[in-house]
């Protein structure tokens, strides 16, 4: 695609909690060095540790001009770094479908042992994809899946359908509690045609619905800190009284603020998407509109870069009966609040 996308979308969430899942889902990891992306707490060592065969990993992802994507850059490369028998042959970042799929040819044509791909958009390159894998090449398929699963071998991200139900329960109890009755709920998404943007307003209105409640409005911003602003003004405006916010990610989430503050508005709550450092020290702060985030960690990305060592090397993951790691692998989505801020901050990726 060719928009200037982030992420997510955005939080395996920013997810804090999907980052404890996302960082420990091989359970076969060294310790961990911190990092200013998503440092996470190393899990319990196993004989997977052991150097094995070498394989070069190619690594292909969008521009890091979003937070949440210079955090899956930073965590691929700390991971991959992390083992002598990896050697991680990252390719140009762009935002440019055909760059991308140009530079995935190139790892195609080097020969890597496995391919680690966050495309732009999955559907353009699927294709590409498909390449690789007739070329003997596994895929893991990072976050925006490809619609063909004959294109990749394993999958693993964020649960964007969970994000929204995570917000939408936030959101639905917080005002059943308060005996609100028909209450105006507005929604910034990312990116409208994305399926995952799809995806998560599917579950939030899915769990609105079960306290008796819809969404008012929406309108997407783009994972952009000057959409979020310029589309958070113009909701402000349209509606004078809003109970509820739900922006799906945090890094545009920034504007967003920036736009209600500038309002002088704090009559309604607001849940964030993704786990950004700044959106959890809003929510630690408990002053602002901004009381929750549900999680979409770029930790995700470190997995996908141990998945793919194991499946180079023919290995499994040693928590599982299995000989073979698994064709997907979803993260949770979990409720940040100011109850629990202060075991996910660690987590928090910069915005």
């Amino acid at each position: 695609m060719t928009e200037n996308v982030a992420r997510r979308g955005f939080l395996i969430g920013g997810l804090g909690g999907a980052a404890l899942l996302a960082t420990g889902c091989t359970s076969n990891e060294p310790a961990a060095a911190p990092s200013s992306a998503a440092p996470a707490p190393a899990p319990a060592a196993s004989g997977n540790d052991q150097p094995g065969q070498k394989v070069v990993i190619g690594f292909s992802a969008p521009a890091a001009d979003h937070g949440w994507i210079a955090a899956i850059a930073k965590n691929a490369e700390a991971t991959a770094k992390q083992y002598t028998d990896i050697e991680f042959k990252p390719v140009e970042p762009t935002n440019d479908i055909n760059a991308q799929i140009s530079a995935v040819e190139s790892l195609i044509a080097a020969k890597v042992a496995a391919l680690v791909i966050l495309p732009n958009d999955g559907q353009q390159l699927n294709q590409v994809a498909l390449q690789a894998t007739a070329a003997g090449i596994p895929v893991i398929n990072l976050d925006r899946v490809f619609p063909d699963k004959l294109a990749y071998r394993t999958w693993v991200g964020g649960d964007n359908y969970g994000m929204g139900v995570a917000a939408g329960h936030h959101v639905g109890k917080k005002l059943k509690d308060k005996g609100v009755a028909n209450p105006v709920i507005v929604e910034i998404q990312g990116i409208a045609t994305l399926p995952l943007t799809q995806d998560r307003s599917k579950g939030f209105a899915d769990a609105l619905k079960t306290y008796g409640f819809s969404v008012t409005a929406k309108q997407d911003a783009k994972f952009t800190v000057e959409t979020g602003n310029q589309v958070a003004t113009s909701l402000l405006q349209a509606h004078k009284k809003i109970d509820a916010l739900w922006n799906h990610d945090d890094d545009q989430g920034v504007g967003v603020l920036a736009a209600i503050k500038e309002a002088g508005r704090s009559e309604f709550i607001m849940v964030g998407g993704a786990g950004s450092l700044n959106a959890m020290k809003e929510i630690q702060s408990g002053t602002s509109v901004l009381e929750a985030t549900v999680t979409y960690s770029p930790t995700m990305a470190s997995s996908a870069i141990k998945l793919a060592r194991l499946i180079a090397q023919g290995k499994g993951m040693s928590d599982l009966v299995e000989n073979q790691v698994p064709q997907s692998i979803t993260l949770a989505s979990e409720t940040i609040t100011k109850e629990n801020v202060d075991k996910y901050l660690a987590l928090g990726f910069e915005s």
